[in-house]
């Protein structure tokens, strides 16, 4: 049985794949599909962007597809960047960009209070474009002042899980995979999907 992460961006995929891969479950991404759409994300929160993402690709590619929305939420810019996390820095937004604008944004902000967390909101669609699943996870964590390790990507070298005293760029993707939002969600994930896909 095959399930599609509804993103290029492979390193999304190797958790989920991980997860599955005992249940006989293949994950594929839209690296795979050529003719897959771009899905606009015009929604007004993570969730509202999983949905759209999960479904109309869904209906689209005539397969069960995982619509994943996730980004950072920083307290002092009150909850910026949030569901612009990717483009937080415009139009032609890299992840150098981004950190570099969050930084410029939290210049003046202290240590104390530059908390922040990580969300992932995750959403099952059946062949048909049907919701069946969905769930969210957070990771909480704080701001550093510059970044610290090339691991991950996005503001995992900003990212500092409080316990450990180390970014996420830090931290490699072992330990990510076990703290993370996205980690979290996906694991939280699996049952609801195999119970959807008929496979649990």
């Amino acid at each position: 049985m095959i399930v599609v992460l509804g993103t290029h961006n492979v390193k999304k995929a190797r958790e989920l794949h991980a997860l599955l891969e005992p249940h006989r479950i293949e994950v594929r991404t839209l690296a795979d599909y050529p003719h897959a759409i771009e899905v606009v994300e015009d929604g007004n929160s993570f969730a509202d962007n999983a949905r759209l993402k999960a479904t109309q690709q869904a209906q689209h590619l005539g397969m069960w597809v995982i619509g994943e929305d996730s980004g950072i939420c920083v307290d002092a810019l009150q909850g910026a960047p949030g569901i612009y996390s990717a483009r937080f820095s415009g139009p032609d937004a890299t992840d150098l960009r981004n950190n570099e604008e969050l930084l410029r944004q939290l210049r003046d902000v202290p240590a104390e209070k530059r908390g922040a967390h990580y969300v992932c909101h995750l959403t099952l669609a059946d062949p048909h474009g049907k919701i069946q699943a969905e769930c969210e996870e957070m990771c909480r964590g704080c701001i550093r002042f510059a970044p610290a390790g090339d691991a991950g990507f996005g503001y995992d070298p900003l990212f500092e899980i409080l316990e450990l005293h180390r970014t996420f760029g830090e931290l490699g993707p072992m330990i990510k995979g076990l703290l993370s939002h996205r980690g979290r969600a996906m694991r939280q994930f699996v049952r609801p999907l195999l119970s959807a896909l008929g496979a649990d």
